[in-house]
């Protein structure tokens, strides 16, 4: 089942339990929060409500308002970040041990031991346990993302996890997120790509294709952002088994 908030949409998932999962000691679903359409179709699973923001802050937080925090036995946050510590690469997993937006830190959970790290297979990218800055706007420029980096000592920054683990701080509810990398901090976001995401998450093509018939010297940065981001879904991909029945939710304090 889909519902519409604005432009957001939630996809509802939680009616697929199988009567294994009905024998869990909290039958409630985990919240899933994602920013882009394509972050959603790969988190969307049983015993999982997802929700897309379209990369908009503010619709997040309209969308989540319209929902009941005691139906959620956690809240994850689940995609692509853009890399603040240099030595990350596109595909490269950051699992959340605190989100930062301004003077606000919230504790994130996600118990993953090291075999199952171990066990990810993520053709060679590497797993960390590191910070999120939380932002309200995309942070495109290599300097900008050095300066966020120098000020949090985030490894890498997207625009819901701030949002998700204040919602789940209210509520009382454990909070984890898991963010791949697809712009490495040593690569500009191209501003075509910035604004090329439609009100339902969703790429748009046409406008893209329009932006390089206009300027064609930024289809370069373009082919190197989609291959970052293409890297980054595949690796999201194999991540999806890290949040499935969010048991290593742990909970978040501000």
């Amino acid at each position: 089942m889909t519902w519409g908030a604005g432009a957001a949409a939630i996809v509802d998932h939680s009616s697929d339990l199988n009567s294994g999962d009905l024998n869990q000691i909290d039958p409630r679903p985990v919240l899933i929060v994602t920013g882009l359409v394509q972050e959603a179709r790969i988190a969307a699973g049983p015993g999982m409500i997802v929700i897309c923001s379209s990369s908009d802050p503010q619709q997040l937080r309209a969308l989540l308002a319209t929902l009941d925090s005691s139906t959620f036995r956690g809240v994850i946050s689940f995609g692509v970040a853009g890399g603040l510590d240099p030595s990350l690469k596109s595909g490269d997993v950051v699992v959340a041990t605190e989100v930062l937006a301004g003077d606000t830190r919230f504790l994130a959970g996600l118990a993953l031991n090291e075999e199952v790290i171990a066990s990810a297979a993520l053709r060679r990218r590497r797993v960390i346990r590191g910070g999120l800055a939380g932002v309200e706007q995309v942070i495109a420029a290599t300097a900008c993302k050095a300066a966020l980096h120098s000020e949090t000592g985030a490894a890498a920054v997207d625009m819901e996890s701030h949002i998700a683990a204040a919602y789940a701080a209210k509520a009382g509810i454990p909070f984890a997120a898991l963010r791949v990398i697809s712009d490495p901090a040593s690569r500009a976001l191209p501003a075509l790509a910035k604004s090329a995401i439609k009100p339902n998450g969703d790429i748009d093509l046409r406008k893209i294709l329009r932006g390089v018939a206009r300027n064609p010297r930024t289809l370069r940065a373009l082919v190197s952002t989609g291959i970052d981001f293409n890297r980054a879904l595949r690796s999201l991909r194999g991540c999806r088994g890290f949040i499935s029945g969010g048991e290593g939710l742990a909970a978040a304090n501000a």
